[in-house]
């Protein structure tokens, strides 16, 4: 049905910045709240950020003040601005779609995307 289709990332010093995107496969008719999440190697899944239609956001505390979410509801795509990066952020990052319709009065669901390796090394 649907998909999203990330890309951005990849390797980048400490202190450095990436920026990752994602956008949905298809036309939809509403996405509730876009966001990102990562998954270290041995630890799990955990919330980067979220931003919902209205444009109300939230970051996990270990981002704040460094990550910014943005959201293009008409393109249904997402962004995620990553500036002073540390070692701790290397991770697969998800992009995530929570209660999409595709029609007016359809059943909602939810959407992962394929995730995106962002490594911060030296």
């Amino acid at each position: 049905q649907v998909q999203l289709v990330e890309s951005g990332g990849g390797l980048v010093q400490p202190g450095g910045s990436l920026r990752l995107s994602c956008a949905a496969s298809r036309s939809v008719f509403s996405i509730n709240t876009m966001g990102w999440y990562r998954q270290a190697p041995g630890k799990q899944r955990e919330l980067v950020a979220g931003v919902t239609r209205g444009g109300s956001t939230n970051y996990a505390d270990f981002v704040k003040g460094r990550f910014t979410i943005s959201r293009d509801n008409a393109k249904n795509t997402v962004a995620l601005q990553m500036n002073s990066l540390k070692p701790e952020a290397t991770a697969v990052y998800y992009c995530h779609a929570d209660r999409v319709t595709i029609t007016a009065g359809d059943r909602w669901f939810e959407v992962w995307g394929q995730g995106t390796l962002v490594t911060v090394s030296s």
